[in-house]
């Protein structure tokens, strides 16, 4: 099953690219971002509605409802399969390399569902305690942690979820996958962030995150994804991205399969 991956950096036409794409090869958008998953998080999230093509991935749930990498996963794999039957090419686009990964890959925990009661319990403890159970429960997980998934209480618990469950693997599906990859000198990419925050502002970005935090609580786990965590502080948001932008580079440089282009 054909399948074109668009990956790479925010702030580097990764979208635009797809849309000429999708226009050029009968191809149809899936967006693989978990910041534009949420209804009304538009501006600041940077949702481009390229005109002459479809995306699915945007506005599928409320900014109060979960919307996890399983979820993702499960609904891209049935439109891809759409895409194929009506003889399009799927393009799945995104800076959310998790997502990506997982698509192509999905790693044995990812049919584990949350549970509640134990979320509950653990969101008791402090992260010294979470740190300490989980390397009962799974030790080789707790030594493979890096330091800043070893400090978020939301990835302990998650680990330690995980740890208490039996695994169970989607069916696999095989995709003759071409990734590409879009990046630019890191001055380059800094200045198409400072750029594009600048101008999200300009379109209402601050209105819109205070519209958010009126209408849901701020601590939301969709809230405090990049942007709407830093507002109304626009030079901590260009930092956040610009941060963000690196960290996305170091994790996809890891993937042999990307073929490179500088925009």
């Amino acid at each position: 099953m054909k399948l074109v991956i668009i990956c790479g950096p925010t702030a580097t036409g990764k979208t635009d690219l797809a849309a000429r794409l999708a226009k050029k090869f009968s191809g149809s958008i899936i967006s693989a971002d978990s910041r534009q998953v949420y209804k009304g998080m538009d501006i600041v999230t940077g949702k481009d509605r390229p005109k002459g093509v479809s995306i699915w991935g945007y506005d599928l749930v409320k900014p109060s409802q979960d919307f996890s990498v399983a979820h993702f996963v499960r609904l891209a794999r049935e439109q891809i399969k759409k895409i194929h039957r009506r003889g399009h090419l799927p393009i799945v686009v995104g800076g959310t390399g998790f997502w990506l990964k997982a698509l192509v890959k999905p790693p044995a925990t990812i049919n584990i569902k949350p549970n509640s009661q134990l979320r509950k319990k653990l969101e008791k403890l402090s992260i010294a305690q979470l740190r300490r159970q989980l390397e009962r429960l799974d030790p080789e997980r707790a030594a493979n942690m890096n330091r800043s998934d070893r400090s978020n209480p939301r990835r302990l618990i998650r680990a330690i979820e995980v740890a208490k469950q039996p695994r169970d693997s989607l069916r696999p599906t095989i995709y003759d996958a071409h990734w590409i990859g879009l990046t630019a000198p890191l001055k380059v990419l800094d200045r198409r962030i400072e750029d594009r925050v600048r101008q999200r502002v300009k379109a209402g970005a601050i209105k819109e995150w205070e519209r958010l935090c009126r209408r849901f609580a701020a601590k939301l786990p969709s809230m405090s994804a990049i942007g709407y965590r830093e507002l109304p502080d626009i030079d901590q948001w260009v930092r956040a991205e610009k941060q963000y932008a690196r960290r996305q580079l170091t994790w996809f440089k890891k993937n042999k399969a990307i073929k490179w282009y500088t925009i």
